[in-house]
């Protein structure tokens, strides 16, 4: 009986376990606010509007963002849009990894690259911040920069001394024709994050 006891117990906590590991913290990095709704720094949140428009899901407004959750193919994506602002990213990533026990590995944060060319893709398991102050207070407040990271170009297609008013500016005409095709992909690759794993998934989005 007491052996049946302990395999019983084991089983559980092995089930509560794997149930962890089905639960992804997809955050879609941004700034709050009527006038950063179509600027270039805030693709993050655009991906996960896009995603939730698809999939008909709502926002809810939460404890320092907007979340959505998303089930597919047995999975539970949680997408997060903080609402700390850019700068203070971290808190929002912390609190609700720690909220829904979401391991470091099954967390996917979103944003916007001006190394690479527009539209183009990039994921990482890690790295540097690249001078990216969402990515730098993600790295500060969660002590580790081993987490996976999905880097969208926007360009760098600005003048000497305007790179701010560029990351804060608006989409112009070929970009917004261009980025419905953009999120489809996007809102694929982190589907594909949470089903077919981080290597097949860089494998398959890198570079498309």
């Amino acid at each position: 009986m007491k052996n049946w006891l302990n395999n019983l117990f084991t089983k559980s906590k092995t089930e509560e376990n794997t149930d962890y590991m089905k639960k992804f913290l997809i955050v879609g990095l941004g700034n709050i606010g009527a006038e950063y709704v179509n600027t270039r720094h805030n693709i993050g949140f655009k991906v996960l509007d896009y995603l939730a428009k698809k999939e008909n899901l709502d926002f809810q407004t939460v404890k320092l963002g907007s979340l959505a959750e998303y089930k597919f193919k047995g999975r539970s994506f949680f997408l997060l849009k903080p609402n700390t602002y850019m700068n203070l990213s971290g808190k929002a990533v912390q609190y609700w990894m720690e909220k829904e026990k979401i391991p470091l590995e099954n967390l996917f944060v979103i944003t916007d690259d001006l190394n690479l060319s527009f539209g183009t893709i990039r994921i990482k398991p890690k790295g540097s911040d690249g001078g990216h102050n969402g990515l730098k207070n993600i790295n500060l407040v969660l002590n580790t920069n081993q987490y996976t990271r999905f880097r969208f170009g926007i360009s760098d297609e600005f003048k000497r001394g305007k790179q701010v008013d560029y990351v804060l500016g608006e989409w112009n005409d070929t970009e917004i024709n261009a980025l419905p095709e953009r999120l489809e992909i996007a809102s694929e690759a982190i589907k594909s994050f949470g089903t077919a794993g981080l290597e097949n998934t860089m494998t398959s989005f890198n570079g498309k």
